[in-house]
């Protein structure tokens, strides 16, 4: 029997450098809704990793607060598939250091984000081309999403590429979803059996 091809992707979530709705740079609050849905769309979709990545230690403690009741607490025997998610979760203080815990040489790794609308000066993938790209098993994908009203465009454009944005049905092109329904959207466009 052949081996099955899994490729190899990891999810960050960051915090911060946010816009907010003022187009100010903030640190938005890690919630409990992105550590649970993120978690849960990621195990189905076979990601190896899942960062939340924020800079101010209080929100980390958080993390693991949550993650210990699940993983170690009364959680894990009230709900074993949950513990089974959040495994693959970890806080880190920077994308970097995320970079550096899943361990994947940085030449062999898309660093890709994502974005509600175009971003200029940023090459833009489609997920049929992010689909082809990991189907070689030395190349692996980091996707990357953001949390408020987005990353900033200089943070945007340090990555390899964006990927195309999830449009709303006509005529209103309505592009505000949660961050956890847009991760489920892109994960089941690239990784889904389809």
């Amino acid at each position: 029997m052949s081996e099955i091809f899994a490729p190899k992707v990891a999810v960050a979530l960051v915090h911060y450098p946010i816009f907010d709705r003022e187009k100010k740079v903030v640190a938005t609050n890690i919630t409990n809704f992105d550590i649970h849905d993120i978690a849960r769309a990621s195990t189905v979709y076979g990601v190896e990793k899942y960062y939340l990545v924020h800079p101010i230690q209080e929100q980390q403690m958080f993390v693991d607060r949550v993650l210990d009741h699940w993983r170690t607490g009364q959680g894990s025997k009230f709900n074993p598939y949950r513990k089974t998610a959040l495994n693959q979760v970890k806080p880190v203080k920077t994308l970097e250091e995320a970079m550096l815990d899943w361990g994947r040489p940085r030449e062999k790794t898309l660093f890709i984000g994502t974005h509600a609308r175009p971003l200029e000066g940023a090459r833009t993938y489609s997920t049929k081309e992010i689909r082809e790209c990991i189907t070689d098993p030395e190349m692996g994908l980091f996707l990357i999403f953001g949390t408020g009203f987005g990353m900033t465009d200089e943070f945007m454009r340090s990555m390899d590429g964006v990927l195309e944005s999830i449009r709303g049905a006509p005529p209103k092109d309505y592009r505000h979803l949660s961050v956890r329904s847009a991760v489920s959207i892109y994960l089941d466009r690239i990784l889904g059996p389809w």
